[in-house]
């Protein structure tokens, strides 16, 4: 191999940041070198990134193997002890490009992670461009004040800090002259932008700037929001602003009110319910995501039912089902544990009632008119595959260059992807 391989593991943003650190790596000369972006959201997404650490060396024996991320924030020692890896970088050290220009070079620490909770500001990264040129991530915010009892993320990202709205923008503005037409706005927890910043601006109020000062970004999308903290700015953009796109990705975790409150979430079932049907009706097209934790200790299975209750009483469609998965360091790996085969049985009850919502959702799209903002050639046929406005796959016939929004009609539905047919090039 040679030159710099980026493997990311976990959220969206650290995919964002991942786009960062190659072009850091590489501006650093850094030839044969393999970085591993680890994520510590459940012990099997560390264990992943060992097992592909090992791997990597097998493949590729004298590459150099630097491992960063959340994992790495959090437990440098767990990577120090591989003998497959050559450094460790904590979160904020791999956001700096001089930790690569020292790789190699002095080499005067093999570990080289600060305390996370120091950290008081998120400098913005501009990033001129993805490999994929159709969709971009931008973050505005990073690490979380909040404490909820199952989550180790406060101590691998730090408290929540912002980017100034204006340094946004500019990221933007310079991602849409360069051909890009949508945007995910991504973050830790970005529903608690803004406090740390002159005049406590709100993610409603960034989100007004970006479609006022950048009219010519066409498709703006949320990573994942904290309804219980949306205000009425950010309630206005998704509910008015066509350029929002009708798809939210919630942060709900349960629907049992005494679960909740053991997770030591700052909602309740009630305030979900009645936050979904109040963008309902301001706008019907919307269709939610949402993040559902199965097992979690105590649960019961008339516990478990009301978090089944919540896929139909909040209209949910996109699930995202986790089976609970204790970290060691978090207040829940100290409660109760449900047995596993429980959590697994329990996840996957869930997930088959989010394929059900998928199935209602997308055989209700045939006979619509949708954009679908166009990402890749399909790898069988004539034919291109992208996302519609709610974020369903569509596959769309014949040639359209990447990054083109197509306007088509829905004809069917296939495989988990929407079949459409032009209507315009």
């Amino acid at each position: 191999m040679s030159k710099v391989k980026v493997i990311t593991f976990g959220c969206r943003l650290n995919t964002y940041e991942s786009e960062v650190i190659k072009t850091h790596a590489s501006n650093a000369g850094l030839d044969d070198t393999v970085i591993f972006n680890t994520c510590a959201v459940t012990a099997e997404a560390t264990r992943q990134a060992k097992q592909s650490i090992r791997r990597a060396k097998r493949d590729n024996p004298d590459a150099k193997l630097i491992v960063t991320g959340c994992a790495a924030q959090i437990d440098a020692k767990q990577f120090s002890d591989m003998e497959e890896v050559d450094q460790i970088l904590g979160n904020e050290e791999k956001l700096i490009e001089k930790s690569y220009q020292d790789f190699g070079i002095s080499k005067t620490e093999r570990v080289s992670v600060n305390d996370i909770m120091s950290v008081k500001k998120t400098a913005p990264h501009l990033i001129d461009g993805y490999e994929e040129r159709s969709r971009a991530f931008v973050q505005v915010q990073n690490g979380c004040d909040h404490r909820c009892t199952f989550c180790i993320i406060p101590y691998g990202r730090g408290n929540s800090r912002s980017v100034p709205a204006g340094e946004v923008v500019n990221q933007i503005q310079k991602l849409v002259d360069n051909g890009y037409k949508e945007v995910i706005i991504t973050g830790v927890d970005i529903t608690s932008y803004g406090p740390d910043l002159p005049g406590n601006p709100t993610l409603g109020s960034l989100c007004q700037k970006i479609l006022k000062n950048v009219p010519d970004l066409p498709r703006l999308r949320l990573s994942s929001i904290d309804s219980i903290e949306a205000d009425q700015a950010l309630f206005d953009v998704i509910t008015n602003e066509e350029r929002m796109m009708p798809h939210l990705h919630l942060s709900l975790q349960a629907g049992d009110n005494m679960i909740l409150k053991r997770m030591k979430r700052r909602h309740n079932r009630e305030d979900s319910i009645e936050f979904c049907n109040a963008v309902l009706k301001a706008r019907p097209d919307v269709v939610f995501g949402a993040d559902i934790i199965a097992g979690f200790p105590t649960e019961t299975e008339e516990m478990f039912q009301n978090s089944m209750a919540l896929v139909e009483d909040c209209n949910l469609t996109y699930l995202h089902v986790f089976p609970y998965s204790e970290r060691e360091g978090t207040p829940a790996a100290n409660m109760p544990q449900m047995d596993r085969s429980i959590r697994k049985e329990r996840a996957a009850r869930l997930r088959k009632l989010g394929e059900e919502k998928v199935d209602q959702l997308f055989l209700a799209q045939i006979g619509k008119t949708v954009s679908i903002l166009v990402e890749k050639s399909h790898k069988d046929e004539n034919a291109v595959i992208g996302h519609t406005e709610h974020f369903a796959p569509a596959k769309l016939k014949g040639e359209h260059s990447v990054g083109h929004i197509a306007k088509a009609v829905v004809t069917g539905y296939q495989d988990g992807i929407l079949i459409t047919e032009v209507l315009d090039v």
